[in-house]
């Protein structure tokens, strides 16, 4: 789609007004037609819509309609889908926002685990073509791909470029936990494997966010005796399925049609990763080979790394988030125009609903428009640390016109 020029921006009394944002939901494209309709007025023509959509919804008829309406289009695959509070299944959920099109672009690029690093390299520097201070919410398709590799290569070229710390949000898409095939999307494109960056110009908008989380590591450390990439075949010379499923009852999933065995039961029970002079990360075990009895992680394990299992989060982690969210505005974002939230699937399956008081209480914080979805990971950066990839974590993000 054409991008429009700063001069096309001008609301009806000829100045540009702070940036609006409303989030509208519908169970189908026709519901999302009414809603959108209701939803632009006089005073408010949306330029970009960011669309989190069950994948048993038609995605391009809901992206053909807000092209109709000249809005660009960040769309992401769910498993689930929520506006403020409102969770949903099944469904679609949107935030509308006017932001001036001459504040962002849109880049979309067909990846694989082979080039994500590169892809993602080229994502940043045509950041740095249009930008001097590109900011990145991203999201990626592909179930078994790995998200590492597209934070590396983002933060590898815009410091190359700089040297300044880069702003990198997201959230991997999802498919209802079908686990079988994910989308992004944008206007005439879709793919199941594919890098979609909403891409922010930070001396126009401010953006703030963090990535947080509340899994607790039990038992003794193991140590990963052989990995290659996000796949880990043994855990202290054992076969790393066997040790998962013996040493926290995992079981295998016999009802998914897919070249390796699904397991649902283990994104209760992720790896914690321990590294030397950074905090440990979560890594998801997503699916098993029973063949070969190794295990594929949302993101990397090295070979060699200390690891300890985890149990899901007590209701204090829903607290934890809130309050390291409220240090947000306290510290640096008083007010925001809209909220985006990529939280874990995992979060949903471990709280069922409650996980609707987590979402409720950080989008009173702020008291403005939020859209969300259910992620298979998420990208952020936590109160302490550096941009990463993220597994069982709830990460938000809060923007504002400057």
């Amino acid at each position: 789609m054409e991008q429009q020029s700063a001069g096309w921006y001008l609301k009806k009394n000829k100045s540009i007004e702070a940036m609006q944002a409303k989030s509208i939901k519908g169970k189908s494209a026709e519901e999302i037609k009414i809603a959108m309709g209701k939803a632009i007025s006089g005073d408010f023509s949306p330029t970009l819509a960011i669309v989190f959509i069950s994948v048993k919804q038609d995605r391009e008829v809901v992206s053909g309609l807000l092209e109709e309406n000249g809005v660009q289009v960040f769309g992401v695959t769910t498993a689930g889908e929520f506006i403020d509070g409102e969770i949903e299944n099944g469904s679609i959920v949107v935030m509308l926002l006017d932001m001036n099109p001459a504040y962002f672009r849109i880049e979309w690029l067909e990846t694989s685990q082979d080039t994500a690093f590169d892809d993602a390299r080229k994502i940043a520097a045509f950041g740095k073509q249009v930008f001097s201070r590109p900011a990145f919410i991203i999201s990626n398709s592909g179930v078994s791909l790995d998200g590492e590799p597209f934070v590396e290569g983002i933060i590898h070229e815009s410091e190359k470029a700089d040297g300044r710390e880069v702003t990198i949000f997201g959230g991997k898409a999802g498919d209802d936990l079908e686990l079988k095939s994910t989308f992004v999307f944008t206007n005439g494109k879709s793919s199941d494997s594919a890098l979609i960056a909403l891409v922010i110009d930070e001396d126009k908008i401010d953006i703030k966010g963090i990535a947080t989380c509340g899994w607790k590591a039990i038992g003794t450390t193991k140590t990963v005796t052989k990995s290659e990439g996000n796949t880990v075949y043994t855990i202290d010379d054992k076969p790393a399925l066997d040790i998962l499923m013996n040493y926290l009852g995992v079981e295998i999933r016999e009802d998914v049609e897919t070249d390796l065995t699904t397991f649902l039961s283990s994104w209760y029970y992720p790896l914690e990763l321990e590294r030397e002079n950074a905090d440990p990360v979560i890594r998801t075990a997503m699916f098993a080979n029973r063949e070969d009895r190794s295990m594929v992680c949302s993101g990397r394990a090295p070979q060699g790394s200390k690891i300890k299992f985890s149990m899901p989060p007590d209701f204090d982690s829903i607290e934890k988030v809130v309050a390291d969210c409220k240090t947000i505005k306290d510290e640096s974002q008083q007010h925001a125009d809209a909220l985006i939230m990529f939280s874990c699937v995992s979060r949903h399956l471990s709280f069922g609903m409650v996980v609707k008081e987590e979402i409720e209480q950080v989008q009173k914080i702020w008291d403005a428009p939020m859209a969300g979805f259910f992620t298979y990971g998420e990208y952020g950066k936590a109160k302490t640390g550096k941009n990463e990839y993220h597994n069982n974590a709830c990460c938000l993000v809060a923007l504002k016109e400057k």
